[in-house]
């Protein structure tokens, strides 16, 4: 094992498909590109739930989400159970945390010896009002649309606070060089994360007339499934655009936000060679969710579609065979990766974990029936989703709906729902059994919705609940000039 340090960068609603290494025919990724071109690029990555904190709280804990009982954006992480960073703690590992976490406080003790400028959920308690489900509580926010007052080129407070956390990383990793002692760092990056405004010289890379069309536009006649439109009808984003233009825009300032983001990841791989630490450093990016970026008409995440579910995940060092591993993986093969990368045997510290080393999948056969799973019990859904990938199927399963079924090998877009078709019912009876081996859906759902009204009641019931949280996206740390 030559590792003995780890970078982690994370950045937010990163659908993996937008970035030159995956391919996409437009979107400029170099930087990315040259980290998956000296390491390992996994394809088939899943978040654990298509939403920050729950996601977090698995990507910090290597817990699914039914396990942390982190069911939505009011349930921030607090250092309980413990994760990946108290073992790196105990062990005498350096572990500092730059940029977003989107956990409770930073009073909390998470994980890390220090966070510098962090981005918690709003006043600690994050947004309560979307736990209102059955029926979830539709809030417009005084008709405040989801993706930003403006969209286009521009600055936002989420690119100044991306700029401000990437100038504290670059100099963090120049500090480092002159310590001779191991280190884990995390820098939580924001692009791009709504809103939809990405910075001039970026947003010029996509010209409007050069973008491709989206697939399953409900103007073409496709229908949503009722789960999904209820997502829909929570946060409807199609239907607020004030002309054809501006929503061209929006994807033009999406592309941009990731260009964005690749710069600034750029940066801070530039500061780490400038620091002669990458001989000696794992580095690791990724993402908490993704985007649905206008597919059937939705915006933001929250379905169980590939857009919104899948993450990029690359991971680059000493230790990691380069090039592309098929095995399906997610955000809880971070745990024992990055106990490994740090040179702790992450073995001991398994227990109820699913996760596997990124490390060793790099170094093996490709597994590609190993089986991924996510789930979503937040706001828009009356009732939870789940999620089931195994080989070339993918499974949806919504209580009280009818479920999905997609044969990504022959339509890795998702065109087909092939659950209503007699054909593929032992399929569909083989990804349910599946399924309840890992939990059971209608159990969790009341779990859920059982907790979320616990907390409810506690903050005063639901007229006081229905004004607690942003709106929209939350607030950064203002910029220090």
């Amino acid at each position: 094992m030559k590792s003995k340090n780890v970078v982690v960068i994370m950045s937010d609603e990163h659908d993996p498909r937008a970035m030159g290494c995956s391919g996409h025919p437009l979107v400029k990724t170099p930087n990315l590109d040259a980290l998956a071109a000296r390491g390992t690029r996994f394809p088939n990555a899943y978040t654990p739930s298509p939403i920050c904190v729950p996601a977090r709280a698995a990507f910090a804990t290597g817990l699914r989400v039914h396990q942390t009982r982190h069911w939505d954006n009011a349930a921030p992480y607090t250092g309980d159970p413990a994760g990946w960073g108290h073992i790196l703690q105990q062990r005498g590992v350096r572990v500092d945390s730059i940029g977003k976490l989107h956990y409770r406080s930073e009073e909390d003790h998470a994980g890390f010896d220090n966070e510098l400028r962090p981005m918690h959920v709003v006043g600690g308690h994050g947004m309560v009002w979307g736990a209102i489900r059955d029926p979830f509580l539709k809030k417009t926010g005084g008709g405040r649309r989801m993706l930003g007052k403006y969209i286009g080129p521009g600055e936002s407070p989420y690119t100044d606070y991306d700029r401000e956390i990437t100038d504290i990383a670059t100099d963090w990793l120049a500090e480092a060089a002159t310590r001779d002692e191991p280190f884990v760092l995390y820098v939580g990056l924001v692009a791009p994360h709504f809103p939809l405004v990405a910075p001039q010289a970026f947003y010029d890379l996509y010209p409007l007339d050069k973008l491709p069309p989206v697939k399953l536009h409900p103007s073409t006649g496709y229908r949503r499934h009722p789960w999904v439109q209820a997502y829909d009808d929570f946060a409807p984003s199609e239907s607020q655009f004030n002309s054809p233009e501006e929503r061209l825009a929006a994807f033009a300032a999406y592309y941009g936000l990731c260009s964005f983001l690749d710069h600034n990841v750029g940066r801070i791989l530039g500061a780490l060679d400038e620091a002669g630490l990458r001989d000696s450093t794992t580095v690791v990016y990724t993402a908490d969710h993704g985007d649905n970026l206008g597919a059937r008409g939705l915006w933001g995440k929250s379905t169980l579609y590939q857009e919104s579910v899948s993450v990029p995940m690359i991971v680059a060092g000493p230790d990691v065979q380069p090039g592309v591993c098929e095995t399906p993986v997610d955000l809880l093969d971070l745990f024992p990766t990055i106990l490994q990368a740090a040179g702790i045997d992450p073995a001991p510290h398994i227990g109820e974990r699913s996760g596997l080393s990124l490390i060793d999948l790099s170094q093996q056969p490709d597994q590609p029936e190993r089986t991924i799973f996510s789930e979503y019990h937040a706001c828009g859904s009356n009732t939870a989703g789940f999620m089931l990938r195994k080989g070339r199927w993918k499974y949806h399963y919504y209580v009280r709906y009818q479920p999905e079924l997609f044969d990504l090998e022959a339509d890795p877009e998702e065109l087909h729902d092939l659950a209503g078709d007699p054909a593929y019912a032992d399929r569909l009876r083989v990804m349910e059994q599946a399924l309840r081996a890992i939990c059971d859906p209608e159990a969790m759902d009341e779990l859920a919705k059982a907790d979320q009204a616990e907390m409810i009641e506690r903050v005063g019931g639901p007229e006081a609940a229905s004004t607690m949280g942003a709106v929209g996206e939350t607030p950064a740390p203002r910029v220090i000039a």
